[in-house]
């Protein structure tokens, strides 16, 4: 439903770099007002006391408390943290429910409330009429998109996947392994082959290749940059690269952030976009599938910004059109 109303957000677990991103794209939202942002352990601070990008942005502030007052709830609380918060909270069945984290990506329910996956590039009908959206992971959105139009046209077999992400991946919270001194001139796997995102995106591409049983042979690594992310995927594909570039072109051609380029692309082109770029190459036998995209951005809150968008009947752009820095 079109509408010139401007819709009443709230943000909780407003102090990471989700919810960071969250309050910075939605300040310049021509349809949302920011309702409340909150965070227990911010409360009182003006957010830019902890995003200092936000500093003569904004005289908000945080607060403990939440306000029923308001048409959409984005919770940018860490994984296992959002369901309790769903479960402990009354959040009045009037307010739709953006989840940021996985904890409602494989159906699962709070307080009577279902979730709609929300990969707009697949799901964009049920998202339009849904209550509450379950908002993928930064890697799945990243793979899925690399691999649904062969899915979608019964292609899918086994696949090897690479994908290496930035430091801002891992949260805000220090770890050993996101501190400056570690992660600058450095790489390393992690969750080799047992990534948690797999569960998603073999459910995702078996609603569209239900005889798809091949492995998803996924090794992530984390580089030494803050944001994106970059995944090669490759298979074995009886296609050209011709018969490949049109498929995707085709299966995408309504999709205002997905991409299928027809030349080299670089990581440059999407960082602070809510854009995924496709990159194919036929190597022999192998169709090989490159696909990137901001972490933070498509991979996150721009992803729930455009879900909010279709579910109220904006333009699925509005708030997003976001220029990549490329020096």
């Amino acid at each position: 439903m079109a509408t010139e109303k401007k819709i009443n957000a709230g943000i909780v677990g407003g102090a990471g770099y989700g919810g960071g991103e969250m309050i910075r794209l939605l300040l310049n939202h021509p349809n949302v007002n920011i309702s409340f942002v909150h965070s227990r352990s911010n409360a009182g601070n003006p957010l830019y006391a902890v995003h200092a990008d936000l500093l003569g942005e904004t005289e908000l502030t945080f607060t403990g408390e939440l306000s029923n007052d308001v048409d959409v709830i984005f919770l940018c609380l860490g994984h296992g943290e959002a369901k309790k918060f769903v479960e402990d909270n009354d959040i009045p069945a009037h307010i739709n429910i953006i989840d940021l984290s996985q904890d409602f990506r494989l159906g699962e329910t709070a307080k009577g409330r279902e979730f709609v996956y929300g990969l707009v590039e697949l799901n964009k009908e049920k998202i339009a009429s849904a209550k509450n959206i379950a908002n993928p992971g930064c890697f799945a959105t990243a793979i899925q998109l690399g691999l649904l139009p062969l899915a979608k046209a019964g292609k899918l077999q086994e696949v090897h996947t690479t994908g290496i992400t930035g430091s801002t991946g891992a949260g805000q919270s220090l770890q050993a392994t996101s501190h400056f001194t570690w992660r600058a001139n450095n790489v390393s796997t992690y969750k080799v082959l047992s990534h948690q995102h797999l569960k998603e995106i073999r459910r995702s591409l078996q609603l569209l290749q239900p005889s798809f049983g091949g492995e998803i042979n996924f090794v992530p690594v984390r580089g030494d940059f803050p944001r994106g992310i970059w995944i090669t995927s490759y298979l074995n594909s009886d296609l050209s690269i011709e018969e490949a570039q049109q498929l995707y072109k085709d299966y995408y051609a309504d999709a205002p952030f997905t991409h299928v380029s027809d030349k080299q692309i670089d990581l440059k082109q999407v960082v602070n976009t809510n854009k995924v770029l496709i990159q194919l190459e036929k190597v022999g036998n192998k169709l090989v599938i490159h696909s990137i995209e901001d972490n933070l951005v498509k991979g996150a809150s721009g992803q729930a910004i455009q879900n909010m968008n279709i579910m109220y009947g904006l333009d699925e752009t509005a708030g997003l059109k976001l220029k990549s820095i490329v020096f």
